[in-house]
């Protein structure tokens, strides 16, 4: 029983070895072809406007419905101690901080990074990668470097849109429903937060945009196994970008704080 326990471990992490590592490889070699060749801005384009101005409306809707539920549980936490002007400070930083990119990259992934796989997967079991390898088309330069520059340079501004309507909705929520005074209010904001919030929030997005874009390309690339395995790639690319994104946000803000 025992053996059989160490014998599993072994293998998962062997396998997870191998999954980074080649992972890795990939995303290097993005990066090459990235530098080397010309980046082909229509693509970077189109790709921004299928993951980024498609993807607005819901990490609005995110991003608002989070801002207001942290102005009312911030309020039955701070009201005991008479501490309510603190209400817009916690919904600023925690907005600007982790909400506002972490959201926003979650809503990403489950609307765009996984129609990213499932079309790079769908091109790869009916040959048509391999048809384009024919042509002396270079796979990386037509197909995944456009996506990850592309999600790495919007992801961004889908933070900031999220940060943004948390805060707002907040700070409604805070004044018209819950009657904390606007100018204390304010003033809490004011006097705790600073610009550098902002920046760091928006270096997490970037960041955690190209981690789970190239995840998605990397999982549709290998996809196999006919329309399962499109399915089964797709599921996989949410769940690996989702843990990841949860992971780097932890190194991020850990290397962060120490700035």
């Amino acid at each position: 029983m025992v053996l059989r326990l160490i014998d599993g471990i072994g293998n998962l992490t062997i396998n997870f070895c191998n999954g980074a590592g080649a992972l890795t490889i990939f995303t290097l070699d993005a990066i090459k072809t990235f530098i080397s060749t010309k980046l082909k801005l229509r693509k970077v384009f189109t790709q921004m406007n299928h993951i980024g101005v498609n993807s607005v409306s819901v990490v609005l809707l995110t991003g608002g419905a989070i801002g207001a539920i942290l102005a009312f549980e911030s309020y039955n936490g701070l009201h005991k101690f008479g501490a309510e002007r603190f209400i817009g400070t916690l919904v600023f930083l925690s907005m600007a901080r982790e909400f506002g990119p972490v959201v926003s990259s979650i809503m990403v992934t489950g609307r765009a990074i996984s129609a990213m796989t499932a079309e790079i997967g769908t091109m790869k079991i009916t040959e048509q990668v391999d048809a384009l390898k024919t042509l002396s088309i270079d796979i990386n330069q037509y197909l995944i470097v456009p996506r990850i520059v592309a999600t790495t340079l919007i992801m961004p501004f889908l933070s900031l849109f999220c940060t943004i309507c948390g805060i707002v909705s907040g700070y409604v929520i805070a004044i018209y429903a819950l009657n904390v005074n606007p100018e204390m209010y304010m003033e809490a904001v004011r006097e705790y937060s600073e610009l550098a919030d902002i920046t760091k929030g928006l270096t997490k997005a970037g960041i955690f945009g190209f981690l789970i874009s190239a995840i998605g390309c990397y999982r549709g690339y290998i996809t196999t196994g006919g329309a399962k395995g499109v399915g089964i790639a797709t599921t996989q690319s949410v769940v690996i970008a989702n843990v990841t994104i949860f992971l780097a946000d932890y190194i991020l803000s850990s290397l962060m704080s120490l700035t």
